[in-house]
Protein backbone atom coordinates (compact mmCIF):
# COMPACT_ATOMS: atom_id res chain seq x y z
CA UNK A 1 0.00 0.00 0.00
CA UNK A 2 1.67 2.93 -1.05
CA UNK A 3 2.17 5.93 1.63
CA UNK A 4 -0.75 8.19 2.15
CA UNK A 5 -0.63 12.20 1.68
CA UNK A 6 -3.11 14.78 0.88
CA UNK A 7 -3.34 13.46 -2.79
CA UNK A 8 -4.04 10.16 -1.88
CA UNK A 9 -5.64 9.98 1.48
CA UNK A 10 -9.51 9.86 0.10
CA UNK A 11 -10.82 6.39 -0.96
CA UNK A 12 -12.69 5.45 -4.14
CA UNK A 13 -14.39 2.04 -4.47
CA UNK A 14 -15.09 1.81 -7.67
CA UNK A 15 -17.50 -1.07 -7.29
CA UNK A 16 -19.71 0.94 -4.90
CA UNK A 17 -18.89 4.33 -6.07
CA UNK A 18 -19.30 3.70 -10.14
CA UNK A 19 -20.52 0.35 -11.05
CA UNK A 20 -23.58 -0.14 -7.85
CA UNK A 21 -24.69 3.48 -8.24
CA UNK A 22 -24.64 3.39 -12.00
CA UNK A 23 -26.80 0.13 -11.98
CA UNK A 24 -29.36 1.73 -9.74
CA UNK A 25 -29.43 5.14 -11.66
CA UNK A 26 -29.72 2.90 -15.02
CA UNK A 27 -32.78 0.62 -13.22
CA UNK A 28 -34.40 3.98 -12.21
CA UNK A 29 -34.74 5.06 -15.60
CA UNK A 30 -35.62 1.80 -17.28
CA UNK A 31 -38.31 1.67 -14.84
CA UNK A 32 -39.55 5.52 -15.62
CA UNK A 33 -39.58 4.17 -19.10
CA UNK A 34 -41.33 1.40 -18.27
CA UNK A 35 -44.36 3.33 -16.21
CA UNK A 36 -43.91 5.51 -18.92
CA UNK A 37 -45.06 2.96 -21.68
CA UNK A 38 -47.61 1.47 -19.15
CA UNK A 39 -49.60 4.69 -18.58
CA UNK A 40 -52.21 3.59 -21.19
CA UNK A 41 -52.46 0.09 -20.24
CA UNK A 42 -54.23 -0.20 -16.75
CA UNK A 43 -53.00 -4.06 -16.36
CA UNK A 44 -49.00 -3.25 -16.44
CA UNK A 45 -49.42 0.10 -14.39
CA UNK A 46 -49.54 -1.45 -10.83
CA UNK A 47 -46.03 -2.98 -11.38
CA UNK A 48 -44.30 -0.43 -13.40
CA UNK A 49 -45.17 2.36 -10.97
CA UNK A 50 -44.08 -0.05 -7.67
CA UNK A 51 -40.72 -0.57 -9.17
CA UNK A 52 -40.11 2.96 -10.27
CA UNK A 53 -40.92 3.17 -5.98
CA UNK A 54 -38.08 0.28 -5.30
CA UNK A 55 -35.71 1.90 -7.15
CA UNK A 56 -36.42 5.41 -5.65
CA UNK A 57 -36.32 3.46 -2.33
CA UNK A 58 -33.02 1.57 -3.37
CA UNK A 59 -31.24 5.10 -4.24
CA UNK A 60 -31.97 6.42 -1.10
CA UNK A 61 -30.96 3.38 0.59
CA UNK A 62 -27.69 3.82 -1.39
CA UNK A 63 -26.84 7.23 -0.28
CA UNK A 64 -28.16 6.61 3.04
CA UNK A 65 -26.49 3.76 3.78
CA UNK A 66 -23.19 5.55 2.90
CA UNK A 67 -23.93 8.56 5.01
CA UNK A 68 -24.52 6.93 8.44
CA UNK A 69 -21.71 4.85 7.66
CA UNK A 70 -19.23 7.89 7.97
CA UNK A 71 -21.43 9.25 10.73
CA UNK A 72 -20.67 6.86 12.86
CA UNK A 73 -16.60 7.16 11.58
CA UNK A 74 -16.89 10.46 12.63
CA UNK A 75 -18.34 9.90 15.86
CA UNK A 76 -15.27 7.46 16.25
CA UNK A 77 -12.77 10.08 14.92
CA UNK A 78 -13.78 12.50 17.24
CA UNK A 79 -13.82 10.37 20.13
CA UNK A 80 -10.09 9.54 19.51
CA UNK A 81 -8.88 12.86 19.21
CA UNK A 82 -10.31 13.84 22.14
CA UNK A 83 -8.49 11.28 23.58
CA UNK A 84 -5.52 12.02 21.90
CA UNK A 85 -5.67 15.61 22.96
CA UNK A 86 -6.38 14.79 26.49
CA UNK A 87 -3.33 12.28 26.62
CA UNK A 88 -1.33 15.36 25.29
CA UNK A 89 -2.29 18.12 26.91
CA UNK A 90 -4.65 16.77 29.89
CA UNK A 91 -7.10 18.92 28.36
CA UNK A 92 -10.07 18.50 26.44
CA UNK A 93 -10.49 19.54 23.03
CA UNK A 94 -11.66 23.39 22.37
CA UNK A 95 -15.44 23.03 21.84
CA UNK A 96 -14.95 25.36 19.04
CA UNK A 97 -13.27 23.09 16.71
CA UNK A 98 -15.62 21.72 14.18
CA UNK A 99 -16.37 18.22 13.65
CA UNK A 100 -14.64 18.72 9.63
CA UNK A 101 -11.94 20.26 11.72
CA UNK A 102 -11.45 17.25 14.06
CA UNK A 103 -11.60 15.13 11.08
CA UNK A 104 -8.92 17.22 9.03
CA UNK A 105 -6.81 17.29 12.36
CA UNK A 106 -6.62 13.17 12.71
CA UNK A 107 -4.10 13.36 9.77
CA UNK A 108 -1.71 15.66 11.85
CA UNK A 109 1.75 14.11 13.57
CA UNK A 110 1.64 14.61 17.29
CA UNK A 111 4.56 17.09 16.79
CA UNK A 112 2.37 19.14 14.61
CA UNK A 113 -0.55 18.38 16.39
CA UNK A 114 -1.51 20.75 19.12
CA UNK A 115 -0.70 23.82 17.02
CA UNK A 116 -2.70 22.73 14.14
CA UNK A 117 -5.52 22.81 16.59
CA UNK A 118 -4.74 26.19 17.76
CA UNK A 119 -4.66 27.54 14.67
CA UNK A 120 -7.79 25.17 13.04
CA UNK A 121 -9.84 27.82 15.73
CA UNK A 122 -7.56 31.17 15.92
CA UNK A 123 -7.89 31.02 11.57
CA UNK A 124 -11.56 28.80 11.48
CA UNK A 125 -9.22 26.46 9.16
CA UNK A 126 -11.24 24.42 6.82
CA UNK A 127 -10.92 20.79 7.20
CA UNK A 128 -8.85 20.72 4.15
CA UNK A 129 -7.25 23.75 4.97
CA UNK A 130 -5.93 21.87 7.98
CA UNK A 131 -5.21 18.73 5.53
CA UNK A 132 -3.31 21.26 3.41
CA UNK A 133 -1.09 22.73 6.49
CA UNK A 134 0.00 19.11 7.80
CA UNK A 135 4.07 18.49 6.97
CA UNK A 136 4.24 14.87 8.60
CA UNK A 137 0.99 12.81 6.96
CA UNK A 138 -0.70 10.58 9.94
CA UNK A 139 -1.97 8.20 7.82
CA UNK A 140 -5.46 6.93 8.61
CA UNK A 141 -6.14 3.76 6.30
CA UNK A 142 -9.55 2.55 7.79
CA UNK A 143 -11.85 4.70 6.64
CA UNK A 144 -13.27 3.97 3.71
Amino acid sequence: MPEQNYANHRQYVPMYHVVTFGLIVLSLIGSIVNLIKSLGQHAGLYSASLLVVVFIVLLLLFFFARSFALKAQDRAIRAEESLRHFVTTGKLLDPHLTIRQIIGLRFASDAEYLELCKRAVAENLSEDAIKKAIKNWRADYYRV
